[in-house]
């Protein structure tokens, strides 16, 4: 395989594959039991934030079933929509496992997308009431809409409840579910969204640092919230209304200089969850939650998924 004709699968390509959520789900639950084997491994990853709101980040995680590697570059700049672009563009660069050999470049801003719902799900295979009929959206954008994919495949949701900062992304987030036959209700604030909501998705971006605005002790008793903005819009001193909280990756989390949760919160993290380890939610009168930084196994779990589907749809 040589640079010219390195195959590159784009967001659109991909999404026409046809991967289902609990295909997702399934591949990244794989990865996490192998690396309890030593068979998968993924390094903490690095990030820069610069002085002018930007943010980069890398992943990096390999396997030896499948055999692959994989390498992921994202940037985020919060300027980008006033100039017609994403906010946020990355891409994966998926290498064989054994020899190193570049085998595809896969939009990265689909894989995150994908992924990091189905990381939300595995989470709440196991923490949420599996007939939770009400999920409320704390931020309408993207990974909402990747949420909204992938909780409504999995849970017999009936009713969303969107707050976001502005109207636009809020209603296209509403018209998205309306369109699964959902009840879908702007909310008029964040405290209203997520009262009586069974799954609470929270995801705030990160630039600039939101101020801290939602308080767990609004949730009902048993509900569970996924947080995919690290829990920072989150008032710290509510997190003790959860009675158990998962992260991603401990041994990530224990590298990083600014913790998500203050560590005796934490249950541990979604490989513990996976191998049962940790309890899962221990009555229905029980809040959970799991916070997200990132972690390089779940990117991948779904580029090499998706590479090989599509490589069997080539031949």
């Amino acid at each position: 395989m040589t640079a010219e004709n390195l195959p590159y699968l784009s967001g659109d390509r991909l999404e026409s594959l046809g991967i289902a959520t609990a295909e997702v789900v399934a591949c990244i639950e794989h990865l996490l039991r192998e690396r309890q084997r030593s068979r998968a491994w993924s390094a903490p990853k690095p990030s820069i934030k610069t002085p002018d709101g930007r943010y980069l980040m890398a992943t990096l995680s390999a396997a030896d079933d499948p055999s692959f590697m994989a390498v992921k570059a994202l940037h985020l700049n919060p300027r980008n929509p006033q100039r017609g672009l994403p906010a946020i563009n990355s891409v994966v660069m998926l290498h064989d496992g054994d020899t190193g050999v570049p085998l595809a470049v896969l939009e990265g801003n689909w894989i995150t997308a994908v992924r990091t719902a189905g990381l939300s799900v595995l989470a709440a295979k196991r923490l949420a009431r599996p007939d939770a009929t009400i999920a409320a959206f704390i931020g309408c954008g993207v990974e909402a809409r990747s949420h909204l994919d992938a909780f409504s495949a999995t849970f017999p949701l009936r009713e969303i409840r969107a707050f976001g900062r502005g109207s636009t992304n809020r209603d296209a987030l509403c018209r998205m579910a309306e369109a699964k036959r959902l009840k879908a209700v702007a909310s008029r604030s964040a405290e209203e969204a997520v009262s009586g909501a069974d799954i609470v998705i929270s995801t705030i971006p990160l630039t600039p640092k939101p101020k801290p605005f939602l308080d767990a002790r609004w949730l009902k008793p048993g509900a569970f919230a996924t947080m995919i903005d690290l829990a920072l819009p989150w008032l710290p001193e509510s997190m003790t209304a959860f009675a158990c909280i998962v992260v991603d990756d401990r041994e990530q989390e224990a590298a990083m200089p600014e913790p998500m949760v203050a560590p005796q919160l934490v249950s541990g993290d979604l490989a513990d969850l996976v191998a049962g380890t940790i309890a899962e939610t221990s009555s229905a009168g029980d809040r959970s939650a799991f916070v997200f930084r990132g972690v390089g196994l779940a990117d991948l779990a779904l580029a090499a998924l998706a590479y090989r589907r599509a490589d069997a749809a080539a031949r």
